[in-house]
């Protein structure tokens, strides 16, 4: 006869088998998503080839640097990627993880949302168990009233808090201003000292190795981009054209240069992939 204990003994054997097969497997997979539900595999890194990202060249050879020493398991810098949209920070810190994988680099990106950056710790938790070693990669992070995490949890996580990440991870975050600020902020959130605010800001900053600007593209390096993509893609470039394209949204960036040859390709009957 079966009994309540029983019941409750097969139900708690069903959900430990339950949680086990569905426990991610950090060893597998080039790149990982970490959300709410948890890790959840990507079968390939959607990336630019490096030597199409054009008009970084010193932002490149940073980051790539950075991340080649982190996949070879050396000393690395946790990164702050900031500056004008558009302009390649991300497509930068998914290009340079592929292109370490491609070398032969024991290393994984790990992209967390939005709705899952309070909770790092657990992250890292299960990536400190695995011998491999991963970039977490945090896009366009800003920081607004009433959120759970605040710059001061980042920078615990960052350095020196017992929560702090360990030593096989490194994080790359782009925002666009350094400083990280909070998207509805101005100095007078303080109205007893102003300046306070922004050094706390400021503070969250300094605590990556590894700072570097992005910035407005100039029409020579705009259109290298696109001369670039062009004949990697087999595609006639219209210069004038591009450069219409471009004053209509109001930027130069490699984003916008991107528009314009999938623009292209599909004119002529191309795809991009």
């Amino acid at each position: 006869m079966t009994t309540e204990n029983d019941l409750l003994r097969r139900l708690a054997e069903a959900l430990a088998q339950a949680d086990t097969a569905t426990a991610t497997d950090w060893a597998a997979s080039p790149a990982y998503v970490w959300d709410s539900h948890g890790g959840r595999p990507v079968a390939r890194i959607v990336a630019q080839k490096l030597d199409l990202l054009r008009g970084i060249d010193r932002q490149k050879e940073a980051v790539v640097a950075n991340v080649e020493r982190l996949a070879a398991g050396h000393a690395a810098h946790d990164m702050l990627l900031w500056g004008a949209r558009g302009t390649g920070k991300s497509a930068l810190v998914k290009a340079a993880v592929a292109a370490a994988q491609a070398d032969g680099g024991n290393i994984a990106l790990v992209q967390v949302a939005t709705d899952a950056v309070s909770t790092l710790p657990a992250l890292f938790a299960q990536l400190a168990k695995v011998g491999r070693n991963f970039l977490v990669f945090i896009d366009d992070l800003g920081f607004a009233e009433g959120d759970s995490v605040t710059p001061r949890h980042l920078r615990s996580w960052l350095d020196g808090g017992v929560e702090a990440r360990p030593a096989n991870v490194r994080l790359a975050v782009t925002s666009n201003r350094r400083a990280i600020l909070a998207r509805d902020m101005s100095e007078q959130d303080d109205p007893i000292n102003p300046r306070d605010v922004v050094d706390d800001q400021l503070a969250l900053a300094d605590r990556f190795g590894l700072s570097l600007g992005f910035h407005a593209m100039t029409q020579d390096d705009y259109l290298a981009v696109l001369r670039g993509y062009a004949e990697e893609f087999g595609l006639t470039l219209y210069e004038d054209e591009a450069l219409g394209w471009a004053k209509r949204r109001g930027a130069r960036s490699g984003r916008i240069a991107w528009h314009f040859i999938t623009e292209l390709a599909g004119r002529a009957g191309k795809t991009l992939d």
